[in-house]
């Protein structure tokens, strides 16, 4: 974790800082889900221009929120790894730590323009959440049970329409299903054990089935792969240390695989992604070691 002591004066600075960027975001999520809900009046005459306009409002608001990052807080985040083309559709996937990890996808996001392309799996209950929850019912992502019966059906028609109706995508996975913390880490550990599988230190043993379905439904739309490594040099931040400015720098490590050169076997796919996180896994052991990824400079500053 994070550890930053701060002065009471700096305390007090930071929380201002938080309430006042907080407030912003919250007030213009809720007017952003007005106009989201007006632009259904689009629907009956071109759902492509409803589309476009839900698109436009999560660049813009999204954009804002890098934009805090970047200007008020001066967040950087370095890049280290693959070249990535800009506008190609994609499947995403990374390690989870905390929630500030899905804040610096959306920095990499707006930096290859597609902010408001990115649709993400979220659990259920988060579609009921006023702001970014209804927004984010408006562009497509994809809300789960965590019930594969459930979500099955439900999960193959959307990507059936992602890829009919040709839309602009980079599709956001954490294929842990969860936020790593020692009680889960300690359990994903005990399951690895059962099943004969890696222990791993910094990651969880990844959940499958829905990297394996997004492989198999997009398979004609998405171009490649691209598998994130998020580390933080100066400990994992939480959310509230983000929005205070205590989180002044993530790196960033990117591998790109494309589409064609991954397995068409579901258990191949199965075993491929295991493999890409025992792999993240000795990459966050050298990272939290050195201070870099492999074809960095140096340390993160």
């Amino acid at each position: 974790p994070l550890d930053k002591p701060q002065t009471l004066t700096e305390s007090l600075a930071s929380i201002g800082t938080a309430v006042a960027a907080s407030t912003f975001l919250g007030s213009t999520a809720l007017l952003m889900n007005s106009s989201q809900l007006a632009s259904t009046t689009l629907l009956p005459f071109s759902r492509d221009a409803f589309r476009r306009y839900n698109r436009w409002v999560a660049d813009t608001w999204w954009g804002w929120c890098v934009s805090i990052g970047k200007e008020l807080y001066g967040v950087k985040l370095l890049y280290s790894g693959d070249e990535i083309p800009e506008k190609e559709n994609a499947i995403v996937f990374s390690n989870h730590q905390q929630m500030t990890d899905t804040t610096f996808l959306m920095f990499f996001g707006k930096d290859k323009g597609r902010l408001g392309d990115m649709k993400y799996f979220a659990k259920y209950p988060i579609k009921y959440v006023p702001a970014v929850g209804w927004g984010m019912r408006f562009i497509d992502c994809i809300f789960v049970k965590r019930d594969w019966a459930k979500d099955e059906t439900s999960i193959r028609e959307t990507f059936e329409r992602f890829t009919r109706d040709k839309i602009p995508l980079w599709l956001v996975s954490f294929v842990e299903g969860t936020r790593i913390t020692p009680t889960k880490h300690e359990r994903s550990i005990e399951y690895a054990r059962t099943q004969n599988l890696p222990e791993l230190r910094h990651v969880m043993v990844p959940r499958t089935k829905g990297f394996v379905a997004s492989v198999t439904g997009l398979r004609d739309h998405v171009t490649a792969v691209y598998d994130i490594t998020i580390g933080y040099p100066e400990g994992v931040p939480t959310l509230w240390q983000y929005v205070r400015g205590m989180a002044r720098v993530a790196h960033m490590h990117i591998r790109r695989f494309p589409i064609a050169e991954l397995p068409t076997d579901s258990d191949a796919l199965a075993r491929w992604v295991l493999d890409r996180f025992v792999e993240k896994d000795a990459l966050l052991d050298e990272y939290y070691r050195t201070g870099t990824f492999p074809g960095s400079s140096g340390p993160a500053k």
